[in-house]
């Protein structure tokens, strides 16, 4: 079933932003790997997007690898670029984080508070 904020007494409401704000990334976190480590994927590791973090540090470190041998500085724009629109995804990738931690928690609620009334 899905239920939603509206079904939930104030206790319930305060149980779910107390999970929400316990579980949820911090985006000065996020922001400060963002700034010292983006080129490397530190912020996409942050917000478990390890593939895209993974491919991110490939692209870093082989570009820094081909600079020092080819001297080609493409690898490390691209990487550049991609840490710059990340900067403008992260507060996406907290709410939809925000959401799915509310969502999973009322469910819990819910469905404990449905087996408590069957009882």
């Amino acid at each position: 079933m899905n239920y939603s904020r509206t079904d939930l007494s104030t206790e319930e409401m305060l149980l779910v932003n107390s999970e929400v704000e316990k579980k949820k990334r911090n985006l000065v976190v996020a922001y400060l790997l963002w700034f010292f480590l983006g080129g490397f994927g530190a912020h996409r590791f942050y917000f478990k997007k390890t593939g895209s973090a993974l491919a991110m540090l490939a692209l870093t470190v082989g570009s820094i690898v081909l600079t020092v041998v080819l001297i080609g500085f493409v690898g490390l724009f691209v990487a550049g670029i991609w840490a710059l629109v990340d900067a403008f995804l992260m507060p996406g990738w907290q709410q939809r984080e925000v959401e799915a931690i509310e969502r999973e928690t009322i469910e819990s609620l819910k469905t404990r508070s449905e087996r408590q009334a069957a009882f």
